[in-house]
């Protein structure tokens, strides 16, 4: 069995709970994960102890949750989720239980997740607890809802998602009977927070068979009630893989000939997502009708250049393309990288023009960029300024 189950924070809390007479296990992705042979992370606990009685057993815990059960307890310094066995009610706000009742029986508490994957239990000795068959359906790669999957989407549209996202991730098939389900409630994932969807759709990019999941949105109808998701997605066997989820966003975007505010305001993309779209989408609408030139190399980022070259790839067929090298290569062979290399300054140009500060130096520290740039003049001191004194004495 992983150290990760044998030592360490998550077997120590087991322990002690184990100690002050309750019972507890292992569940969630961590499981999952180490049954699949892949590194497991983000330990979770399930015990039979309230969370009052979780919290007088450990010394720091903080009220993560601690009405739907959960408790974060800080163990030497890591936090590990402990979660009291439960049932769920009914999810009227489509994202979490309206009540919860805590149980004593791990089998009723398996009983509520959402595939038979993520319903095993593992003790601390390495025993698994699987009632439901996960663990065969994993060695079939195959996604299947616990019990009833009509039952399991009602409770929580999202796990829709998360089926398709595990087919992408993993690289399963999903249960005839449970993507039957998904057709059948397709459009109760517009009751989802468009968050919680972004979440699945970053994972879903990041999988290592995205053209798997997006056949299944089409073959159960859920694209059709997930916003900016394109009817027609014919170049993406060509886009992947994708290195980052901002390159499924870009896809989607250009695919779907979105503008990239709109993408960015209707999934809530981060600034820094936004700023990548927009830098990509502007300069592939230039690369469509030329190639780079030397201020696309000065202006983006390397990354952006790669992102731009291979969706120029992807979607513009029977032309001449550039590789990944060649783009690093003229980047890198730039005289400059950015206006913070300039051999000289403002301080510099007020010297020699003898003139008072103001708008001019900004002017011409732009102009000697450019002419550095284009290495109409090389980038050192001496011949700056012989180029500036030449230049500015002739325009004045």
């Amino acid at each position: 069995m992983s150290e990760l189950f044998t030592k360490g924070a998550g077997y120590e809390v087991i322990c002690a709970l184990e100690q002050a007479g309750y019972e507890a296990v292992f569940v969630g992705g961590a499981v999952r994960d180490y049954l699949l042979g892949n590194a497991a992370k983000d330990i979770d606990v399930a015990t039979s102890a309230e969370p009052y009685e979780v919290k007088a057993v450990f010394r720091n815990t903080i009220d993560v949750g601690i009405a739907h059960g959960t408790i974060l307890v800080l163990f030497e310094g890591e936090p590990i989720e402990v979660t009291t066995f439960r049932t769920e009610g009914t999810y009227t706000d489509h994202r979490r239980p309206d009540k919860v009742q805590f149980v004593k029986s791990l089998h009723e508490d398996l009983l509520r997740r959402d595939f038979t994957m993520n319903a095993i239990a593992l003790t601390k000795e390495g025993q698994l607890v699987d009632p439901f068959g996960g663990r065969e359906d994993m060695e079939n790669h195959c996604i299947r809802a616990v019990g009833n999957p009509a039952d399991r989407f009602k409770e929580d549209a999202l796990r829709m998602l998360r089926a398709i996202r595990f087919s992408s991730v993993l690289n399963f098939t999903i249960e005839k009977e449970t993507l039957l389900a998904i057709c059948n409630y397709a459009e109760q994932i517009r009751h989802v927070s468009i968050e919680r969807l972004k979440i699945e759709m970053d994972k879903l990019f990041m999988g290592m068979n995205p053209v798997n999941a997006f056949q299944y949105m089409g073959k159960s109808g859920l694209d059709i009630h997930l916003p900016l998701i394109p009817s027609k997605r014919d170049n993406l066997q060509r886009a992947i893989p994708f290195a980052t989820a901002v390159e499924g966003w870009v896809y989607l975007t250009i695919e779907g000939e979105f503008h990239p505010s709109e993408m960015a305001k209707v999934y809530k993309l981060s600034n820094n997502e936004r700023h990548i779209i927009s830098s990509v989408i502007e300069l592939y609408e230039k690369r469509t009708v030329r190639a780079f030139t030397i201020e696309d190399y000065y202006l983006y980022e390397l990354d952006e250049l790669k992102m731009v070259e291979k969706f120029f790839r992807t979607f513009q067929q029977n032309c001449s393309f550039i590789d990944d090298d060649e783009i690093e290569k003229r980047k890198t062979a730039l005289p400059i990288h950015s206006i913070k290399d300039l051999a000289v300054n403002g301080t510099d140009l007020i010297q020699w023009a003898a003139l008072k500060g103001g708008q001019w130096t900004g002017e011409w520290i732009k102009k000697i960029e450019f002419a550095v740039l284009h290495q109409t003049c090389k980038n050192e001191p001496t011949q700056i300024k012989e180029w500036f004194c030449y230049e500015f004495n002739r325009e004045n």
